[in-house]
């Protein structure tokens, strides 16, 4: 049985990789935002992988948690910069991910 945290944690990453997923097919094409979206790229997979870590009880699941949190911050401070609304609200979704992350990887 997953405990409340873990389940929070789960969530918070694929709400995240929605958030990126959405910041992505907003900016795609707009050369100004090729690191916004490489890093949402590679916040979105992270995030993914993360929540099946978990999911399943994996031993290395605080590991993908450390990782994960340090690509969401990287994420959010990126899509932070910008002001389409897509990309404040990966921010947003990127800062939350980021702090269950690092409560699962403590």
């Amino acid at each position: 049985m997953t405990d409340q945290n873990t389940k929070v944690c789960i969530q918070a990453c694929l709400d995240c990789t929605a958030a990126c997923e959405t910041c992505i097919d907003c900016c795609i094409g707009d050369a100004a935002m090729a690191d916004c979206l490489r890093l949402c790229l590679d916040c979105a997979e992270i995030c993914q992988a993360c929540a099946r870590a978990m999911s399943r009880g994996s031993p290395f699941a605080a590991d993908w948690c450390a990782l994960c949190a340090k690509i969401c911050d990287a994420c959010g401070t990126e899509c932070a910069k910008h002001d389409k609304d897509a990309c404040q609200r990966c921010a947003e979704a990127c800062k939350r991910c980021a702090e269950a992350c690092k409560s699962m990887a403590a």
